[in-house]
């Protein structure tokens, strides 16, 4: 009978190390699984970190652009008010010069007409160059500031008619 007794007890440990066996090889088995998960998602980790370093360096190059927009903008803006600064001073210096011109041709004219000679064409008759009324039509964008007032336009004289574009009619046909 002890041979029986150390027969069973053998066989409810043997039959003890087989569960624990099948018990351990389920724990291996999700181990297994629960270890493949894990270097999954530090893949999948790692890809997110790459992802998001990509992204923060496409945020950095889309920050540098527009700072370089802003810059340009800047720069027109500053170009552009120095542009108007120059048209205004040009047309500033074009209306004393006309200022300065009208006086001495008029005092000419009247010097030939006593000698029986024709008044000297106008500047607008001479060369549409000379005519301001194109460039008094700009308009400042940024100030908004209108410059026909800075336009330097010849004034008729009373009694004298104007024509359309507001020179002088045929001064010929009047004194003749």
């Amino acid at each position: 009978m002890a041979d029986e007794q150390e027969i069973m007890c053998k066989l409810e440990s043997i039959k003890e190390i087989r569960n624990k066996t099948l018990q351990m090889e389920k724990i291996k088995t999700r181990l297994k699984a629960e270890f493949e998960a894990l270097e999954s998602e530090e893949r999948h980790l790692k890809e997110y970190k790459q992802e998001m370093d990509l992204l923060l360096q496409e945020k950095m190059a889309h920050v540098e652009e527009l700072r370089l927009i802003h810059a340009d903008i800047n720069v027109m803006e500053n170009t552009i008010k120095q542009s108007e600064n120059d048209l205004n001073k040009l047309l500033e210096s074009t209306r004393r010069l006309h200022d300065e011109y009208k006086p001495l041709k008029e005092h000419v004219d009247a010097l030939r007409m006593t000698l029986g000679l024709q008044r000297l064409p106008d500047l607008c008759e001479e060369e549409e160059k000379l005519s301001l009324e194109p460039a008094c039509h700009v308009i400042s964008k940024f100030t908004g500031m209108h410059l026909y007032a800075l336009c330097a336009k010849p004034r008729v004289g009373p009694g004298i008619p104007k024509s359309q574009n507001g020179s002088r009619m045929n001064e010929e046909r009047e004194n003749t």
